[in-house]
């Protein structure tokens, strides 16, 4: 029973729980201004888009599969509500055309995944020019700023004087459904055996094409939900809106413990990893650290996020084998005579 307190103690994802919590204390206690509900506003709100799209990417990632068009995704979705909005559409008509457009460029990834083989990677690496390409043509360098108030005050607002943004609400719906369909249902059950297995899973009578297709579409969707964000929320609509954050979801999903293979890991952990990350920078902006470094620590984060379970995995495997080694050797029976 110790053995197996111990093993869950060590965990990837309940570290990265904890180190959460320490950086938060240290900052609270030691980074000037950080506390303030000004700032906290700031940072989980400036945190949400990449929470957003680590939702459905933690569900992909289990899968053993990746996107990486989802910023590119998110951008384009901002500059056709953008270019909507200078034709006179209203927001209320505009919000569905650009989910739509979610689901679509989420298809087109699933469709090349799925029907035709293709490695995930390189179709989604792929997209990403493609539908980044798409934005600059759909809206060029203009920047639309002039949204309605109620949606500007919605997606940068807080809750009376409380440090929690409005649109954190929303997303804690968001986040339930994902926990309730990765770990509470046959669906999550079988994407992590997909993710352990695709051999496997088909044989278990899984249809594995099919879950991946809905992954891709959903991920789509929240990406295309999170550029609608994006430009409400910095009341800018951009071409270039979003640029890099697929690096900050995968990052954050990676040092959350989920396993780049497949498999292995837990929304919990994913979450930790983006308030983390998102904390991290915070301080950073606090301390005046300029966007390069910020960039680099991400990079660093990226690398250790990858290497940090595999770390812990060998030593857990390497605890079991001392465990093995050293446990008595059961005498044969002795003959009767």
């Amino acid at each position: 029973m110790a053995d197996l307190s111990l093993s869950r103690a060590i965990r990837w994802d309940t570290v990265v729980g904890a180190l959460l919590i320490v950086v938060l204390l240290l900052s609270f206690t030691t980074v000037d201004g950080f506390g303030n509900a000004l700032n906290l506003s700031f940072l989980i709100g400036n945190t949400l888009p990449i929470a957003m799209i680590a939702l459905p990417m933690t569900l992909l990632v289990v899968a053993g599969e990746i996107d990486l068009s989802v910023a590119s995704t998110a951008g384009l979705s901002g500059a056709v509500m953008g270019a909507l909005w200078n034709q006179g559409l209203t927001i209320e008509a505009i919000i569905p055309i650009c989910l739509l457009l979610g689901v679509v460029c989420g298809l087109i990834n699933g469709l090349l995944v799925t029907r035709l083989g293709l490695p995930s990677l390189a179709v989604t690496i792929g997209t990403l020019a493609a539908y980044r390409g798409i934005a600059q043509i759909v809206l060029g360098s203009d920047a639309v700023t002039d949204f309605p108030t109620q949606y500007l005050d919605f997606a940068a607002g807080r809750i009376g004087d409380s440090f929690v943004p409005q649109a954190f609400i929303p997303f804690l719906v968001l986040l339930v459904i994902a926990v309730v369909a990765l770990h509470l249902t046959p669906f999550g059950r079988a994407l992590y055996a997909t993710g352990a297995s695709e051999e496997a899973a088909r044989f278990a009578g899984i249809r594995v094409k099919r879950q991946k297709l809905i992954l891709f579409t959903v991920t789509g969707l929240m990406a295309s939900l999170t550029g609608i964000f994006w430009a409400l929320h910095y009341a800018s609509a951009r071409f270039d809106n979003a640029t890099g954050l697929e690096l900050s979801v995968v990052a954050a999903v990676l040092l959350g413990g989920i396993d780049f293979d497949g498999g292995k890991g837990t929304l919990g952990g994913a979450i930790a990893g983006v308030f983390l990350l998102g904390t991290l920078q915070n301080v950073m902006s606090l301390q005046d650290v300029s966007a390069q470094s910020q960039i680099v620590v991400t990079g660093v984060l990226l690398v250790l996020s990858v290497l940090g379970p595999r770390v812990a995995r060998q030593i857990s495997v390497a605890r079991a084998g001392r465990r093995a080694a050293s446990a008595p050797v059961p005498k044969a029976p002795t003959p009767v005579s």
